[in-house]
């Protein structure tokens, strides 16, 4: 089933059927992993924690498969897994992970030691101006400008009314400004 580009109806279909469900889910795999990687590394900036929970993300869905109904998108839903299981790892390793109230260096710092990270100066400090925004607005940030969700998806997703979701990303787009001119 991964070798043929399968559209949601038809991996909604074979997730119902039990012996189509393994095939199924690889071609979910395949299309949404490197998505959901980026989602959560925007969150989590280390590449070693991203793999990890998106390697989460996709064992909590492949044990939840069967709740799945086929009401919302396959993409709502994973997203939603995704946000939870970052929120959850955010908590929990507050101490190891670059806060935001981190001095800027460590920011920059964590940025250039990692190998996957190949920006310029202006990419940098962009990125250390989202990492500085207070997760559910750069989370919020995130989804709507890497990944151009619409508001409506972004509601779904994450429970909240698509105006505070507005409110959120204008805020957000208002304090990566201001941190940038800062930098002058």
């Amino acid at each position: 089933m991964a070798k043929k580009a399968y559209n949601e109806k038809e991996i909604i279909e074979c997730l119902k059927e039990k012996n189509l469900q393994a095939d199924a889910f690889s071609a979910i795999v395949e299309q949404y992993s490197q998505k959901i990687y980026w989602h959560i590394r925007r969150m989590v900036l280390s590449h070693d924690d991203a793999d990890d929970l998106v390697q989460n993300t996709f064992v909590k869905a492949w044990m939840n498969i069967d709740k799945f109904r086929g009401e919302s998108q396959i993409s709502t839903w994973l997203y939603r897994i995704a946000i939870n299981e970052t929120l959850t790892w955010l908590n929990k390793n507050k101490h190891e992970h670059v806060s935001l109230s981190s001095p800027e260096g460590e920011v920059a710092d964590q940025l250039e030691s990692d190998a996957y990270f190949n920006g310029e100066e202006a990419d940098k400090l962009f990125q250390e101006a989202v990492s500085r925004l207070p997760e559910k607005q750069r989370l919020t940030f995130n989804m709507r400008y890497f990944e151009e969700m619409k508001y409506e998806d972004m509601s779904e997703i994450l429970g909240t009314s698509v105006g505070a979701l507005k409110a959120s990303y204008h805020i957000a787009t208002k304090k990566i400004e201001e941190y940038l001119n800062g930098k002058d």
